[in-house]
């Protein structure tokens, strides 16, 4: 029960990263109100990695680098 509501909870992050990531490259989209509150709900995730971790250029990997531990957790707890 609490592995498939872990799944499910991880897999959804992970789907709404991508759409998080892919939607920034857009300012239509970026100035929507499903944006803004898809942001509002990613943001507190990446921001962390963001301190750590240095744009380079104008890009950011934090979405990336987010992905990548979400993926890592789901394969340390076997997901």
């Amino acid at each position: 029960m609490i592995k498939g509501l872990l799944t499910l909870v991880i897999n959804l992050l992970i789907i709404l990263v991508l759409v998080h990531a892919i939607g920034s490259w857009f300012p239509q989209v970026r100035e929507s109100d499903f944006y803004r509150k898809l942001d509002a709900l990613i943001d507190p995730l990446l921001k962390p990695i963001r301190n750590v971790l240095p744009t380079y250029g104008n890009v950011d990997f934090s979405p990336l680098v987010l992905l990548l531990v979400l993926y890592l957790i789901k394969h340390l707890f076997r997901l």
